[in-house]
């Protein structure tokens, strides 16, 4: 399998399908889940001729279980190994919650500063900030956080399942039907990595400022939520990006779950690839 190894010692996993000729898009997955979520994705921009490229963030996935360096620096420098090592350029970025996280911390910091970015899009993604702090009091409280944390501790394998059932699609709104398909392999992808991981990159997802990587970005970026999201609340991400950002584009979809790309492929995609083209 093809791995990257960083500069303290982490093997990130990735996948790299299409042509090389052919322009790049790179996905970055949400918290505690792996590149295979991205499936969908990869599948519909292959067959419209983009190359796609996903890696498994440390601790996840298939990327090695490091004890180490399970933040928002490290998960964007890993992301840019990845890129220099396949030597991506006009590269499209598209991450999805924390990957959302790791997409503008990596552009900010390496990938328009080696000018290796053509756009970006954040779904349904962190920045600026989750956490309720007196600068940012419509965060959520840190409570919640850490009843994730004493969750995760207590029985990873019932909390990952809890999240994937409920909140996370939004299957537990009245009215939507359960996919189990869909749970079970929201599961199986949480399971491969590592507690570790999981545990520390909450902190990372939740407490991590990223208001002046959002300043710093100048190409263009879609940034797009579900108004139904149970875990990022919109108004508290999408908006404020869209506010902080300075070349942005704002779409928001009435109902929409966290978890979109996956329930709402024939919707989103479609849309990625619009404004990709444009």
């Amino acid at each position: 399998m093809p791995f990257v190894t960083t500069d303290d010692g982490a093997e990130i996993y990735y996948k790299d399908w299409g042509s090389p000729d052919a322009q790049p898009i790179m996905f970055h997955h949400g918290w505690p889940l792996s590149s295979d979520d991205w499936d969908a994705q990869m599948l519909f921009f292959l067959g419209h001729g983009y190359r796609v490229i996903a890696s498994d963030r440390r601790g996840h996935g298939r990327s090695s279980q490091i004890g180490t360096g399970h933040d928002m620096d490290h998960y964007a420098s890993d992301a840019s190994a990845v890129v220099e090592h396949l030597d991506l350029r006009n590269a499209i970025h598209i991450g999805h919650s924390t990957g959302g996280g790791q997409v503008a911390r990596y552009v900010a910091r390496y990938g328009e500063p080696q000018g290796r970015v053509a756009k970006a899009v954040l779904v349904s993604s962190v920045p600026p900030l989750m956490v309720q702090t007196d600068a940012n009091p419509e965060g959520t409280p840190v409570s919640v956080f850490d009843g994730f944390r004493s969750a995760l501790a207590a029985n990873r394998a019932e909390f990952f399942q809890a999240v994937a059932a409920g909140p996370f699609y939004g299957f537990n709104r009245e009215g939507v039907t359960v996919s189990e398909p869909v749970v079970a392999n929201w599961w199986r992808q949480g399971m491969m990595g590592s507690a570790l991981a999981h545990y520390e990159g909450i902190k990372a997802f939740s407490e991590t400022d990223q208001t002046e990587d959002l300043k710093a970005i100048s190409v263009p970026v879609l940034v797009t939520q579900g108004d139904d999201d149970q875990v990022v609340p919109y108004k508290d991400a999408s908006l404020k990006q869209h506010e902080l950002l300075s070349n942005s584009t704002l779409k928001i979809y009435e109902g929409y779950p966290h978890g979109m790309l996956t329930t709402h492929a024939d919707v989103i995609n479609p849309d990625l690839l619009a404004f990709i083209q444009q």
